[in-house]
């Protein structure tokens, strides 16, 4: 392994990008921010070869934009800090907990920051401080700097945004839709995190960065959704730190492959709700189908086929199969159905 300093490009209201920052941060790794910005875009999407953020250039001159492949890729070169369980049970629930908080928050993510205005308004400055200035959110401005972001909000919304929003069924018209199961989430995480420090115990894993990635960049940044957490606030915002803070010397995953009950209906919702929007996602995919209809019980809703995410669910299959989770405690739950079936695609 190359010694040295890792360089993250990204944006600090990109889940993603704090996904990937927060497995820097908790395995010690060293690394220094860039802003994708306007004056460096074309050339780190020449190097990176995407447009997507994050990218991850390390000493050793590789340019990695994809987070879940990074995550085992760290895991491995930072081993005095491991963020992947071996045990088959833990394991399993580990990369399948990630997939569930990588494809299913950004529905809450988008809809949560580009479905209300005064929210716009305040993201669109943020993303104008990053994107135009070249800056932090944090760093001063002067007015004529203000006057270069006042209006990026609408730029993003009508750009991006809104598109966006589309592509995932999140629209404005699904507002009581996407808050109540918003809800219902921040409720069994913070009941969850009453108990546990972190997903599967006293030691963080990849699901870890993969959740404080979105409650991070958009949940507690963004006005809109800030909103919403309530009394779930505090423990979000403890959870978040203890990840920030790093690693601590003897902590560890729960004894005897254990999976804490508190995990069991974080399952149970992601079987009723983002692995039957992903099914029917592939399925449409697999058809010829651009666009499916779906109706998670609170009325039906319209989202874009998405062929990514049978990669995605390939790869879990592949982690569940290599560490024999097939046999362990995970199976009476049914969550690993999904994953186990033929290719979709």
């Amino acid at each position: 392994m190359y010694r040295g300093s890792y360089t993250l490009t990204g944006q600090e209201f990109s889940m993603f990008t704090l996904k990937l920052e927060a497995q820097l941060r908790y395995q010690g790794i060293p690394y220094q921010w860039q802003f994708k910005s306007q004056a460096n875009s074309a050339e780190i999407e020449a190097r990176a070869g995407t447009r997507f953020i994050p990218t991850l250039t390390t000493p050793d001159g590789w340019c990695i934009s994809d987070t879940i492949a990074l995550g085992p890729f760290l895991h491995d070169r930072f081993h005095e800090a491991p963020v992947i369980p071996q045990g088959p049970a833990q394991r399993g629930a580990c990369f399948i907990l990630e997939d569930f908080f990588n494809h299913w928050f950004p529905r809450h993510a988008l809809h949560s920051r580009w479905c209300y205005p005064d929210n716009v308004l305040v993201t669109g400055q943020r993303f104008g401080m990053n994107v135009l200035l070249g800056k932090s959110i944090e760093d001063a401005i002067d007015d004529s700097e203000q006057a270069q972001i006042a209006n990026y909000g609408q730029y993003m919304l009508d750009s991006f945004g809104a598109a966006a929003c589309e592509v995932q069924g999140a629209g404005p018209d699904k507002k009581e839709h996407i808050q109540s199961d918003f809800s219902i989430i921040m409720g069994l995480l913070s009941e969850h995190f009453k108990r546990h420090k972190f997903l599967l115990g006293e030691c963080a894993c990849l699901a870890d960065f993969a959740l404080v990635g979105p409650i991070k960049a958009h949940f507690l940044l963004d006005p809109e959704p800030r909103s919403w957490l309530g009394d779930h606030l505090v423990v979000l915002e403890d959870y978040v730190e203890r990840v920030w803070n790093g690693a601590k010397a003897g902590s560890d995953w729960l004894s005897s492959d254990e999976i804490p009950e508190t995990v069991i209906p974080l399952f149970e919702h992601a079987l009723k709700t983002y692995q039957r929007f992903a099914s029917s996602s592939l399925e449409a995919a697999s058809r010829g189908d651009t666009f499916f209809e779906l109706d998670l019980g609170d009325g039906p809703f319209t989202a874009r086929s998405m062929k990514r995410l049978e990669k995605a669910r390939l790869h879990v299959q592949d982690e569940l199969q290599r560490c024999g989770a097939e046999n362990s405690v995970l199976k009476a739950s049914g969550i690993m159905n999904f994953y186990l079936k033929p290719p979709m695609l």
